[in-house]
């Protein structure tokens, strides 16, 4: 096994990241290694080794002896594209109401001293349709958070101070109606900003390091204590009427206790949602292994899955800041014809590509640069890659994960597939040896699987038979809905 190296993230939110040093705010950046866990299970997704377990939790990687006759490729053969969104809640301007907070907390730190009274302390819903207007225009999926009392100004489910009870349930309805569709919901801890008490719902009365969420816990906390922090977060939205599969943290929440952390969210929300695949967005890969990681595995996984997807962004924040003062910088995404940048040279080696950025940073105090940026990379990935790439939630990437991971082959003949599923999953896609005749081939009690021509357009329920550039031989290609439990491919 190769070394792990990572650089530890910063107890605080962000200090200004250099054009030189790279962006390295707020999470951990990660490098993982290569290895391979032996079991009769599917192929990675690009049929080489797979990620070793790192120490914030046991990472699951296996690859099996049928991996030479099965593969598991890209959903559609397309490289996952998806977009997180840090610091966004309904109507508060994290920006402004987290610097003199975090500036009591760290009192010596220069970069808390900013002229936060001058900044807006709303970032209006007109804003946030625009956004998802684009969004809808552009097919652009990911993670939007919705911190549930936001820099303690308020709560999302009862009433935010400086604005009317319609005003807010004006914001989530908008949040309800057009940005679930496209987003996973997240809350982003209970405040961002000050440790709650859980008994009484108001903050610690001291006011330090130790009792800000951006760097708690500072000593080991249980599972349970963990999971019973997450959940009262997570219960405020649900309050709110909104779906959630996942939790965000912020900043340095949990580096003490980051195997703990990962069940934590399992238990919290599998508890307070009933989510059959709980994920969470803490990290920040800086390698070109951007795979998402399942963490805690428990088997036999056929009748009670368990496992925490941890999907990793990809990219640093350079949209504006978690503040929204900082000048934007989206070429570091991709340039206007997308030739470089973070995200193609990603794309071009096939692996998910994750943008991240702060919500306050895209709006940037109303000049709004950082959106505009995100408008221009956007397009040029599109342009560039609409026939290779695909948008996706982090819920449906880590369910693919789940899939692809955890899927057993039961049965491999000359005119037939078996598998065995623990989680279903949509847009499933195998290369399988090509068959020497192929009238037809489905699900058994299922859809028939339509071919198509070229690789582009594959999609749910289709196949292709041929040999791909890269391939050593004549493969069929199938992309179906994979159901939970067993099924099985037949063809002749």
């Amino acid at each position: 096994m190769t070394g792990i190296s990572h650089s530890k993230a910063p107890a605080s939110p962000p200090a200004q990241a250099s054009h030189a040093g790279g962006a390295r705010d707020r999470r951990h950046f990660l490098r993982w290694t290569a290895a391979a866990l032996a079991a009769p299970t599917l192929a990675s997704l690009d049929g080489g080794a797979c990620g070793a377990a790192f120490g914030q939790a046991p990472v699951y990687r296996r690859e099996g002896a049928i991996a030479k006759a099965v593969e598991v490729l890209l959903p559609r053969l397309r490289v996952p594209l998806s977009f997180v969104i840090d610091d966004s809640t309904c109507l508060v301007n994290m920006g402004h109401y987290c610097m003199p907070q975090f500036a009591t907390a760290w009192p010596e730190r220069d970069i808390y001293r900013k002229p936060w009274k001058s900044w807006p302390r709303e970032i209006p819903d007109s804003f946030v349709r625009e956004f998802i207007d684009f969004c809808d225009a552009e097919d652009v999926k990911g993670k939007y958070s919705i911190v549930p009392y936001p820099a303690c100004v308020g709560w999302v489910d009862r009433e935010l101070p400086g604005w009317s009870r319609r005003e807010l349930q004006a914001s989530l309805k908008l949040v309800r109606d057009r940005v679930v569709p496209r987003f996973d919901i997240h809350p982003e801890m209970i405040t961002h900003t000050r440790v709650i008490d859980l008994k009484t719902g108001r903050p610690l009365e001291e006011i330090s390091a130790a009792t800000m969420e951006n760097s708690y816990p500072r000593n080991k906390l249980s599972v349970d204590e963990l999971a019973a922090y997450l959940a009262y977060a997570l219960r405020v939205l649900r309050n709110c009427d909104l779906p959630c599969e996942g939790v965000t943290t912020p900043g340095g929440f949990g580096n003490m206790v980051k195997s703990e952390l990962a069940l934590a969210v399992f238990e919290a929300v599998r508890d307070v949602y009933g989510a059959e695949l709980p994920h969470y967005f803490k990290y920040v890969e800086e390698g070109l292994d951007t795979r998402v990681r399942l963490e805690h595995v428990r088997e036999p996984l056929s009748n009670a899955p368990r496992v925490t997807a941890n999907v990793p962004a990809a990219t640093g924040d350079w949209f504006g800041g978690w503040d929204g003062d900082r000048e934007s910088e989206g070429e570091r995404y991709a340039s206007d014809d997308a030739s470089s940048g973070r995200m193609v040279e990603l794309i071009e080696r096939r692996q998910p590509a994750v943008m991240l950025c702060h919500w306050p940073g895209m709006y940037g105090h109303g000049g709004r640069q950082g959106f505009e940026d995100f408008r221009r990379v956007v397009r040029a990935l599109n342009r560039k890659y609409a026939d290779t790439t695909q948008w996706m939630k982090l819920s449906e990437m880590g369910r693919y994960a789940a899939a692809r991971e955890l899927t057993r082959v039961a049965e491999l003949t000359d005119s037939s597939l078996s598998l065995e599923a623990p989680f279903a999953c949509p847009q499933f896609t195998l290369a399988l040896p090509a068959p020497a005749t192929l009238e037809s081939i489905g699900l058994r009690g299922g859809a028939q699987l339509e071919r198509v021509d070229e690789l582009r357009q594959l999609k749910a329920n289709a196949y292709w038979l041929g040999q791909r550039p890269d391939a050593s031989r004549r493969e069929l290609i199938v992309c179906f809905d994979l159901p939970k439990g067993d099924s099985r491919l037949e063809w002749k």
